[in-house]
């Protein structure tokens, strides 16, 4: 059974709300590290609601951070936990889509997942490029960011939708290496997703500028209005 997750939100900056962006936080932050970006995104975006959940469970010894699922090699978790925190940590995200899809009331013509967009920063892109591909129908766009492709053996057998995605990664991570948006946007463009990349030059583990600039255009490529 899926958990309720706590989040912020922001409104659309016209008043009419037609399509709905959801932040997904990475290791050890929250909601409310990648809700700011609404604030970049919203002038853009005016008919656009932003909404970033924290996730279930927090990191042990750090305060206001939430992990959606342990990283072994970060807090001595077994691969066993982790790979049962990441299908938890899934079936609470689909059902946090569902539910603020069925809240936000969207434009009549724009009331599905096709007025949905998901940006997932480091374990939230890790969340969304799984999450995304095993939903019934596909979402407008998914922006991953700084992440990796879960279990890439397993996408093309287990995907039911293919959303367009963007994959994003500075050149210069320490954290998540970079040659995991290479390996991702391959497995990706392998399972028939529509993937485009772009290369955060001198960034490491963050997000550019020049970053912020092409998750805008894509966003407003794929959302409705």
């Amino acid at each position: 059974m899926s958990r309720l997750l706590k989040f912020g939100r922001k409104a659309a900056a016209s008043g009419r709300a037609r399509s709905l962006v959801v932040f997904l936080h990475g290791y050890g932050a929250n909601g409310a590290d990648l809700l700011d970006i609404g604030d970049v995104l919203a002038p853009h975006l005016p008919d656009t609601v932003f909404v970033a959940p924290d996730a279930a469970d927090r990191v042990p010894g750090v305060g206001a951070g939430y992990q959606w699922f342990p990283i072994p090699q970060f807090d001595g978790s077994s691969p066993e936990q982790a790979k049962a925190g990441l299908v938890r940590a899934a079936a609470d995200v689909s059902a946090f889509l569902d539910q603020r899809l069925a809240h936000e009331k969207l434009g009549s013509n724009t009331s599905g997942p096709e007025a949905l967009a998901i940006v997932g920063f480091s374990q939230g892109a890790m969340m969304s490029l799984h999450v995304a591909p095993r939903r019934a129908r596909p979402m407008a766009a998914v922006v991953a960011i700084s992440g990796r492709l879960l279990g890439p053996e397993l996408l093309a057998a287990e995907t039911v939708s293919r959303p367009p995605v963007l994959v994003m990664h500075g050149d210069q991570d320490a954290v998540v290496p970079f040659g995991e948006m290479a390996a991702a946007a391959d497995a990706l463009v392998a399972g028939g997703f529509d993937t485009y990349g772009h290369v955060m030059k001198g960034m490491g583990h963050g997000i550019s500028q020049d970053g912020l600039a092409s998750m805008l255009a894509f966003l407003k490529q794929n959302l409705p209005g």
